[in-house]
Order: C-alpha cells, then sequence, then structure tokens
C-alpha cells in the first residue's frame, strides 16, 4: 500500500494568525513553557533574551521579563522597535512590536508592559510525526460534507500535526474520491471533539476485513485546532515512551 503522507514528512508553510484568541492561546503556550524569547532591534546587530512573565487578554498587553544582557533595557525604554522569535515544541513564533514599552513590575519584579501583536506568524519546522492512539482508548472519526452526502463513522489509525488515517466500515471507494476536500471530519479526541475540513489523499479498500483505508490530509486548520492536535499528537509520544 502506498503512503499517502510521504509529503507530508516536511515542515508546513509559515501561518499568520489574526484572531486575538488564537494570538493569546499561542502567547500563553509561551509564558506557561517559560520558552525563551530572542529579541532583536531592527538597527542593532546584537541579540536579547526574554520571557513572557503575563498574557493579560482582557486588556490586550502582555508582559516581558528584563531583557538579558541588561543594556537591551536601554533600548526598550528608547521606544526602538523590536522582534520577538521563539521555538516551542518545534513551533516557531513570531512577531513585531512597534509600540513602546511601559516599565513596571509584576509580583515584585521588574517587566516591560507592550500592546498585544495584532499579527503572529506561526510555523510549524519539524516533522510531522505520525502516532498511533492506545488500542484501550479508540478515537472515533465521522467524515462528511456536501459532496458526500451522509456521513461516515470509523476509527482514527495515526495521526500526525499535518493529517491522519482512519478506516471505515464497508467498501467507500465508490463514495471517496482522492483530491477531493470534505468539509466536516470530526475527531472526538479526549478532551473535546474537533471539526476541520481534511483532503482525502488515498482510499483503498480491503475486502478481507470489509474495511475501507484512508490518508487524510487537515485542510486550512486554525490556529487553535492546530494546537488541539498537536497537543494530542504529543501526548501519544509521551504516552508511546513512557510505554518504551
Amino acid at each position: 500500500m502506498s503512503n499517502p503522507f510521504h509529503e507530508d514528512d516536511g515542515p508546513l508553510p509559515p501561518k499568520l494568525l489574526r484572531t486575538p484568541l488564537e494570538i493569546a492561546s499561542n502567547l500563553k503556550q509561551l509564558q506557561q513553557g517559560r520558552t525563551p524569547l530572542m529579541i532583536r532591534f531592527p538597527e542593532r546587530s546584537q541579540r536579547f533574551q526574554s520571557f513572557l512573565v503575563a498574557v493579560d487578554r482582557d486588556r490586550n498587553l502582555i508582559a516581558l521579563d528584563e531583557l538579558v544582557p541588561h543594556d537591551g533595557e536601554r533600548l526598550l525604554l528608547s521606544g526602538e522597535g523590536f522582534n520577538v522569535e521563539a521555538y516551542h515544541e518545534g513551533v516557531r513564533i513570531a512577531w513585531e512590536c512597534s509600540h513602546p514599552v511601559t516599565p513596571s513590575e509584576l509580583d515584585g519584579a521588574p517587566c516591560y508592559w507592550c500592546w498585544m501583536p495584532d499579527e503572529v506568524t506561526y510555523h510549524q519546522r519539524r516533522n510531522a510525526f505520525r502516532v498511533t492512539p492506545s488500542p484501550g482508548e479508540p478515537i472515533r472519526v465521522t467524515l462528511g460534507g456536501g459532496k458526500l452526502g451522509e456521513p461516515v463513522s470509523g476509527l482514527l489509525l495515526d495521526i500526525s500535526a499535518t493529517g491522519c488515517k482512519a478506516r471505515f466500515p464497508g467498501n467507500l471507494s465508490e463514495r471517496l474520491q482522492s483530491g477531493e476536500v470534505y468539509e466536516a471530519f470530526r475527531l472526538d479526541l479526549p478532551f473535546g471533539a474537533l471539526t476541520t475540513a481534511v483532503e482525502m489523499r488515498h482510499v483503498h479498500y480491503e475486502e478481507k476485513v470489509d474495511m475501507t483505508f484512508t490518508g487524510l490530509r487537515f485542510n486550512n486548520l486554525s490556529g487553535l485546532d492546530q494546537r488541539q492536535i498537536e497537543r494530542f499528537v504529543y501526548q501519544l509520544q509521551r504516552e508511546a515512551r513512557r510505554a518504551d
């Protein structure tokens, strides 16, 4: 059987996150993970390190920790714009800050408040690791869409950040078409259901078991849905490592 994910082994193209919820969610990941931030001023060659210490969505503000080396704080206070870049679990997250920062304190430690970015670059850089759900905890899937008619239900076989394999009972080889986009693919993940569009990459009916095996590629995932899938993939990876 051919591998429907041969083209998925490389990094995904970068996405631009523009909704406040998506942006705040990803910045919160950097804060909670204590992910180092690289700060660069466009007209300067030196780079500085900081951390996100607060994400205040209600006020549309974020707070940066002190910069290292400390002479970067002089540039912050002078009003120079700067770029921020971080790598979190194989994802590059970057944005620009062109507004002046406000020095303050948070929990007794110095910090710098600045406006939450209007746009964040989200780039899945690492390869698309595929993992298999635990046999004792099957993940149900439902494939639907206008061109399919009646939705079909099945089970997830494996999943990566870019796509998945699923099996469905019966012979669906005439109903499902390679290259077709189906706009309603539902994954019943342990922490909540997720529905997204998928592109059919591969369809194969196995007569001996009366099952149709499919390869699906996620299509136009939102930033939040991408995070949910990556969270599930990493969770399965951790469980597999513990089992080994």
